[in-house]
């Protein structure tokens, strides 16, 4: 067993238990293409799709219609996109103006930065940070100070689970280890990746955590009163995972979908095209659970896709929750995904 046993756990360790579920240095490529661009030419000039390939990405703008556009942007990867204008820097988008944090639901906090997302779970036992950001300075900065802001002590955070073996999700967890011991998750794929060959690399980049708790599909990870249910969705690496939690809002209960990693980040090689397909057999199979278990929020780890920083400024200005976005929504976002995933790999083959 990959957690320890209750009678096993220190004061200073959270309780952590695995429950089965049922069925049902490289340089960096492009700007940050560890998890949002697409690490690859595009194969066709635009508007000379094959008619297969065309046919997902008609379906996945369907499937999108005026309110999911933010994840046509993975069509990219199989088409040239329009224009050529200029990408940032990794160090760019590290250094944007850092959005002001906010709680999102009654156990569920933002404490992100603009580029890419780091999230808090409140639990009856401690706190749970989904991913580290890129390296500790951010960390300390963006978290920590997020954290305090909201009134949450850092010191607080017992487990972080880490979306995938990608710096910009991983980079800050030697300040959460100096300021709470954690446990640290992800998946086995991954731990393996980052011990011997990093995918990418960068200068701005915290170095991978040691090997701790390894990350299974199929389990949950308790801590205290809050379950997190672990579904391994290889793809943008091979050992991305996806969880799925429920978030409270007053005397209502919603099911939150995080999805790990969401650009085409892999490249065009032999090697790689079958982890396209993983990308298209796991946002097949996570819509199918989005609707059998009624998921009525979806959220990322770069919130160029999920509009989080929008989204929660609006919530902060009184318009509502916007992050409840119904099953039907997240159904249509994965989707979207999958049909994009379709028209690159076959782009990709062609």
């Amino acid at each position: 067993m990959f957690f320890r046993r209750k009678n096993q756990v220190t004061a200073e360790r959270p309780v952590l238990r695995a429950e089965a579920v049922q069925p049902g240095r490289r340089s960096l490529l492009a700007w940050g293409c560890a998890c949002c661009v697409m690490a690859t030419l595009p194969v066709f000039p635009a508007g000379a799709a094959p008619a297969e390939v065309q046919r997902h990405l008609d379906a996945a703008k369907a499937a999108a219609g005026s309110d999911l556009g933010a994840y046509l942007k993975l069509g990219d990867a199989a088409v040239a996109p329009a224009g050529d204008a200029a990408t940032p820097s990794l160090a760019q988008l590290i250094n944007q103006p850092v959005p002001p944090p906010g709680q999102v639901f009654d156990n569920l906090y933002f404490v992100g930065a603009k580029w890419v997302s780091a999230w808090i779970i409140k639990t009856s036992d401690g706190l749970i940070l989904i991913d580290a950001l890129n390296n500790d300075d951010e960390a300390e900065r963006v978290i920590g100070g997020g954290m305090k802001a909201l009134g949450l002590d850092p010191a607080q955070i017992k487990l972080v689970l880490v979306t995938h073996g990608h710096g910009d999700h991983y980079g800050g967890i030697g300040w959460v280890q100096r300021v709470a011991s954690p446990r640290v998750g992800l998946a086995e794929a991954d731990w393996h990746m980052m011990e011997t060959k990093l995918e990418f690399d960068a200068p701005e980049w915290g170095r991978p955590p040691k090997r701790d708790l390894v990350l299974a599909d199929g389990q949950k990870v308790v801590l205290g009163d809050t379950a997190v249910e672990i579904f391994v969705t290889p793809g943008h690496t091979p050992g991305t995972v996806t969880l799925l939690f429920e978030a409270k809002d007053g005397g209502q209960t919603h099911r939150v979908l995080l999805w790990g990693g969401t650009g085409f980040n892999f490249g065009k090689r032999p090697d790689r095209v079958a982890r396209m397909q993983s990308y298209v057999d796991g946002t097949a199979r996570l819509r199918e659970v989005a609707r059998q278990r009624d998921v009525d929020v979806f959220i990322s780890n770069h919130s160029g896709f999920d509009e989080a920083v929008t989204k929660l400024a609006a919530k902060q200005a009184g318009q509502g929750n916007p992050f409840v976005i119904g099953t039907g929504t997240t159904v249509r976002a994965l989707t979207v995904m999958n049909e994009c995933a379709q028209a690159t790999k076959l782009a990709w083959q062609a």
